[in-house]
């Protein structure tokens, strides 16, 4: 199973990033768990300046931007 995270404070941007992410998962059929990680010094712990950001299992795939569906899905393949 996947571990889904959305560094962010909770913005708009953040809250459809997260969006995004289910609906990519979803889409591939597989397992995840999807948690949202808004406390800024745990953001810092990824090394994360520029939110939204995303990370799979722990691991920071992008930073400062909204990715769409399809973007996400290549990256969870």
């Amino acid at each position: 199973m996947k571990k889904i995270q959305i560094l962010g404070s909770g913005c708009s941007k953040c809250q459809k990033l997260a969006d995004n992410a289910k609906s990519a998962a979803e889409a591939l059929g597989q397992p995840f768990e999807l948690e949202k990680i808004t406390a800024i010094n745990d953001i810092m712990k990824f090394g994360v300046m520029s939110t939204p950001g995303l990370a799979v299992d722990g691991k920071v795939l992008s930073q400062g931007k909204l990715l769409s569906v399809e973007e996400i899905g290549k990256l969870l393949r």
